[in-house]
C-alpha cells in the first residue's frame, strides 16, 4: 500500500491522504471511527478501470492529526475543501459513507460544491438524526447520550461490539480485524465529538443546495433509521436516485463489494 501524503488544514493540522491512478477523479470520505483505508477495494477497482482515486483520513482518525478541536461540520467541510484544492481535482465524483454524508452536504452549502460533478451517499446519517418538534423522524437525544456514555466508559469495547453492525454478524474474523484495526487508531475524544456532531447537526437546508446528479444507497439489514435517512436524503436532493441493497448491513460497500463497485463505476461514468 502506498504511504500517505499530507495536506495542511486551514487551522494548521495535517490530514493523511492517498492519490492514485489517472482519469476522472473519485474522492472518498470514510465513516465514523474508520479511515481512508476502508476504501482500498474501491481504490484498486477504480484505478484498474481508468479512474483517479483520492482517499483521506478525517481529522482524529487514521494517520491524520488528532487535535482537540475541529469536529464540527463547518471545519470538517473546510478539511474536505483543503484536500480538493491541494489535489486540484475537477469534475469529481464525491462518495461519503455514514457520517461523511454530512461533510458532503455541508461542503455544498459552505463551499458551493466546487470541483464536484456528482455525489454518492452511502448509508447516510443525513438529513437530521435528532428528534425535535419539527423533526419527529429523528432519534431521542437520550439514546445518543447512552451511546456516548458507553463510548467514554470503554472505547475499545464499544468499537469491538459495534463492528458486526458494519460488516454483518457472520463476517470472517480477518474482516473484523481489518475494520477494528482502523477503528482502534481513532482518537477517543474525536470519536465522542464526531458522534455529537453527526447526531446533532441539522443538514436539511444543506441538502437542498446539492444540484448535481446524486445516488443514495443503503442496506436493508442496516438500522431502520438509516433506511429512513436514505429516503429523506434522497427526497431532499432534486433528481437523486435511491438504491436499496437487500440484506446488506451498514458497510454495504464492504459486504456487497462487487455490486457496489459496479454501481459506482457506472455512476461515475454517467
Amino acid at each position: 500500500m502506498t504511504r500517505p501524503a499530507f495536506v495542511e488544514t486551514r487551522d494548521g493540522h495535517l490530514l493523511a491522504y492517498r492519490d492514485e491512478g489517472s482519469g476522472p477523479p473519485v474522492v472518498f470520505i470514510h465513516g465514523w471511527s474508520l479511515s481512508g483505508a476502508i476504501w482500498q477495494p474501491q481504490l484498486e477497482y477504480l484505478v484498474a478501470n481508468g479512474h483517479r482515486v483520492i482517499t483521506y483520513d478525517r481529522r482524529g482518525h487514521g494517520h491524520s492529526a488528532k487535535p482537540a478541536t475541529g469536529y464540527d461540520y463547518d471545519t470538517l467541510s473546510d478539511d474536505l475543501a483543503a484536500i480538493l484544492a491541494h489535489t486540484v481535482v475537477t469534475g469529481a465524483t464525491l462518495v461519503g459513507h455514514s457520517m461523511a454524508s454530512g461533510e458532503i452536504a455541508r461542503y455544498f452549502a459552505q463551499h458551493g460544491g466546487k470541483r464536484i460533478a456528482r455525489t454518492v451517499f452511502v448509508a447516510p446519517t443525513t438529513p437530521f438524526a435528532l428528534r425535535t418538534d419539527d423533526n419527529p423522524e429523528g432519534t431521542d437525544r437520550a439514546a445518543f447520550d447512552q451511546l456516548v456514555l458507553a463510548l467514554e466508559a470503554d472505547t475499545k469495547q464499544y468499537l469491538t461490539a459495534g463492528a458486526p453492525s458494519l460488516v454483518g454478524p457472520y463476517a470472517p474474523p480477518e474482516m473484523l480485524k481489518w475494520v477494528l484495526d482502523m477503528a482502534y487508531q481513532a482518537d477517543p475524544v474525536a470519536l465522542v465529538k464526531c458522534v455529537r456532531a453527526f447526531t446533532e447537526t441539522d443538514f436539511r437546508a444543506d441538502l437542498s443546495t446539492i444540484r448535481v446528479p446524486t445516488l443514495v444507497v443503503y442496506g436493508t439489514a442496516d438500522l431502520p433509521m438509516i433506511a429512513c435517512n436514505a429516503y429523506r436524503t434522497s427526497a431532499a436532493i432534486a433528481g437523486s436516485r435511491l438504491h436499496a441493497y437487500e440484506g446488506a448491513p451498514h458497510g454495504l460497500f464492504i459486504t456487497d463489494r462487487e455490486r457496489f463497485n459496479a454501481d459506482l463505476l457506472r455512476f461515475a461514468r454517467s
